[in-house]
């Protein structure tokens, strides 16, 4: 019997796939459990069309995370931390206070998580971050860590 996959089934398949499994195993487990719908031709139609929808909602979201990408680039971020004499800063420059200057200055809301630094960030000066705006999209973003009493 073949069915459309709602949800992912071990063993069986990913959501939105066409499986064909045993009738018995269809009628009386996956389809009363909301796992599964019986693939007729209304049903693949309906599947076909929200897996369009679905691909030119992912084809949107990457161009506009490469729009967005395209913008981080152009500027700099300004971070202000405390530092001695010797240029050498209390503690270090972190992704939380990158993801918050991204939020001030752009507006662009980013998972800390999603900020690569390239090191350890305890000096005062220009470093680049790269940001994961999209699974396919990797912007580099330029920050410059200042003296917050000497700006």
């Amino acid at each position: 019997m073949e069915i459309i996959l709602l949800k992912d089934v071990e063993h069986v398949g990913l959501a939105n796939g066409l499986v064909s499994v045993k009738a018995g195993y269809a009628r009386n487990y996956l389809i009363p459990n909301g796992l599964a719908i019986v693939a007729n031709k209304a049903n693949k139609n309906s599947l076909m069309q929200s897996i369009k929808q679905q691909e030119e909602r992912a084809a949107q979201m990457v161009t506009e995370a490469k729009e967005l990408a395209g913008k981080l680039s152009e500027k700099t971020l300004k971070i202000a931390a405390k530092a001695g004499t010797s240029g050498k800063i209390f503690g270090s420059v972190t992704s939380v206070q990158i993801a918050a200057a991204l939020n001030e200055t752009f507006g662009v809301n980013v998972d800390r998580k999603n900020i690569k630094l390239p090191e350890e960030i305890k000096t005062l000066g220009t470093y680049t971050a790269n940001i994961a705006l999209h699974k396919e999209v990797l912007a580099p973003v330029k920050f410059e860590v200042y003296d917050d009493k000497g700006e």
